[in-house]
């Protein structure tokens, strides 16, 4: 009797649910001003009530952003325009008292932070990114739902991921709010050009003028689609967008399952360097369409939209992806072996020469991205150590330590492919770390447990020349660095003032007291200058102690807090550490065969 009235319960939600319709429409009376307005249409409600929730964040983008201080004006009214009453439960959450029947709900979004992840409207445009801008019922975020645009005056194109609904104008459909909040909305005008790749129809939604080759994109993004595809063994999407935001200065990018959203200098595209950084770019967003969009951590999915979702697997999710980025741009001819290998180098001195490489873990990092990795501070170079640099790091050598393991027959594709082809595919969920390092093995033939013990969960130097080793490559390290004396800070120009933005742990400003937000303003009684400082180049404090040497000892006067202070320093020599590799000239036939896997030579 009990089970049968589980059913009949089971049977009555589901049919409420069904009944249930949600419909947003979305438009722009102020664009000038940033706004978006947004009207929720509601019925079916089975409940007095229902709340209405805002995310607090948006996947792919590890923050709480708390989206919902961007809401204003919201009401609730029935189809006759009788005011409902609505109550503020939560800071992301409105309670509006339907009494059951069909309600609108409307609210105006402030839009006006220029990133990948946050929503932005002016006259020119209107970007939506979604989480940002559209609530979900609570305990419904399974609910399919459509989308309305109403484009500005003059405004003509809508480029998104999102299906079309036949026979109603920009309006598009949701199977549920998760695919709702992967699927961001570019309106307006933007130059929207085709291509097929892999199978896919690959769209490209271009705001911004910018001095981009549209001919010479539509040629060579085939090229960096293909070999990721390859990978995996198949491009799961019908249609894709690239939506690309060309500002004076723009970087960086999210992921989405079927879109992406791209940060560029507009003026990028003109050098041969710039243009190739675009394609990586792009490669590393869409590369993530497997790779954490799929095959994902068990933490990332389903998702809690009001709190936090922690992991330890960023350094697979972005470090791998960091990984494959370079290496599908030279796979698909865009570089060079030695620039292939220049770029790997780049994150070596990145990892290396960061003092918190020596304290924090890449699992420790990728758990931390929300209070660490997203909030950085002063000290977070000498307490930290990006998910990502490292992440790709350990992805380089454990596709050394699977090619030389299995004598070139297998690598780091294997293994994605493998872990694709099992958790994504047959059971349909996200891997565990324990799950990752066992197929990990597996693929290998052996255990990689030297790689998560020293590298992944500890905090061990890497080993560069066991890895590279056996492809036949050393590492050398250029240490002559060290004769020269430094004290250990970053500065900058603040306000006309020399100041310390960061102490280096370990440095001659650590150990007798330099602080950060110190004015730095005569070294052994001669005055420094205030001028610009600019990165790479030397400072005047840099000047005045170039004649010295580790050992010596100077005094700093600084103006801390509106007072003076004399600090007496002994100088240390600088602890950054040049890398590069040279190729053995005789190898064994298993290391000829490691680097004819990797670099193909």
């Amino acid at each position: 009797m009990n089970k049968f009235f589980t059913l009949i319960l089971l049977f009555l939600m589901t049919n409420a649910e069904a009944a249930v319709k949600l419909g947003f429409e979305v438009s722009f009376i102020e664009p000038q001003a940033h706004y978006a307005e947004v009207k929720m249409n509601i019925s079916g409600i089975a409940k007095d009530y229902v709340d209405l929730k805002m995310p607090v964040w948006t996947p792919g983008s590890y923050l709480v952003r708390e989206f919902s201080k961007n809401v204003e004006g919201f009401s609730a009214a029935t189809a006759s325009g009788k005011q409902l009453p609505v109550e503020r439960v939560r800071k992301n959450t409105w309670r509006v008292y339907a009494n059951k029947g069909d309600f609108t709900v409307s609210y105006r979004v402030y839009a006006f932070e220029i990133s990948v992840r946050t929503a932005f409207v002016d006259a020119s445009h209107a970007f939506l990114s979604p989480a940002g801008v559209f609530l979900y019922p609570d305990g419904m975020l399974a609910q399919p739902c459509t989308v309305e645009i109403q484009p500005y005056n003059g405004w003509k194109k809508i480029s998104t991921g999102l299906e079309p609904v036949s026979g109603q104008e920009n309006t598009f459909y949701a199977p549920d709010f998760d695919i709702l909040f992967d699927s961001p909305i570019e309106v307006g005008n933007q130059d929207v050009f085709s291509f097929s790749a892999a199978g896919v129809n690959y769209e490209m939604a271009m705001y911004g003028q910018a001095n981009y080759d549209k001919q010479r994109l539509m040629k060579d993004m085939p090229k960096v689609i293909e070999t990721q595809t390859a990978i995996f063994g198949e491009n799961p999407n019908k249609r894709y967008v690239f939506i690309v935001h060309n500002y004076a200065v723009g970087s960086g990018g999210l992921e989405h399952l079927n879109s992406t959203v791209l940060g560029v200098a507009r003026n990028s595209y003109g050098t041969e360097s710039g243009y190739v950084g675009f394609l990586r770019l792009a490669a590393h967003e869409h590369f993530h369409l497997w790779n954490v969009k799929r095959l994902r951590p068990k933490a990332l999915g389903p998702f809690d939209y009001e709190n936090e979702n922690y992991t330890t697997n960023l350094w697979i999710a972005e470090g791998f992806t960091s990984f494959f980025d370079k290496f599908s741009i030279f796979r698909a001819g865009f570089s060079t072996p030695e620039a292939y290998m220049a770029g790997v180098l780049g994150d070596v001195g990145i990892v290396e020469n960061q003092p918190g490489n020596r304290i924090q873990s890449a699992s420790e990092a990728s758990y931390d991205a929300w209070t660490k990795q997203y909030r950085p501070n002063e000290n977070s170079k000498n307490t930290t150590i990006s998910y990502y640099n490292k992440g790709a790091l350990i992805a380089t050598v454990m596709n050394l330590e699977i090619m030389h393991a299995t004598k070139g027959e297998k690598s780091l594709d294997d293994l994605m492919r493998a872990m694709y082809e099992t958790y994504y595919k047959k059971l349909k969920r996200g891997y565990t770390d324990a799950e990752f390092r066992e197929m990990a093995g597996k693929i290998a033939g052996k255990s990689l447990d030297e790689i998560y013990n020293d590298y992944v969960n500890g905090t061990e130097p890497i080993n560069y020349n066991k890895y590279f080793g056996y492809a036949g490559l050393k590492m050398i390290y250029d240490d002559a660095a060290k004769t020269t004396a430094v004290l250990g800070l970053t500065l900058a120009l603040k306000d006309g003032k020399t100041t310390v933005t960061n102490v280096a742990r370990g440095s001659a400003g650590w150990d007798d007291g330099i602080n950060v937000n110190d004015e730095i303003l005569a070294i052994n009684d001669q005055r420094i200058n205030p001028v610009a400082v600019e990165t790479g180049k030397a400072t005047e404090v840099d000047k005045a102690i170039a004649s010295m040497k580790p050992g010596d000892k100077i005094t700093v006067l600084v103006n801390r807090d509106g007072l003076l202070q004399t600090l007496k320093v002994t100088l240390k020599g600088d602890p950054t550490i040049k890398f590069k590799v040279l190729a053995e000239e005789s190898v064994t036939p298993a290391q000829a065969a490691v680097r004819k896997k990797w670099l193909n030579i």
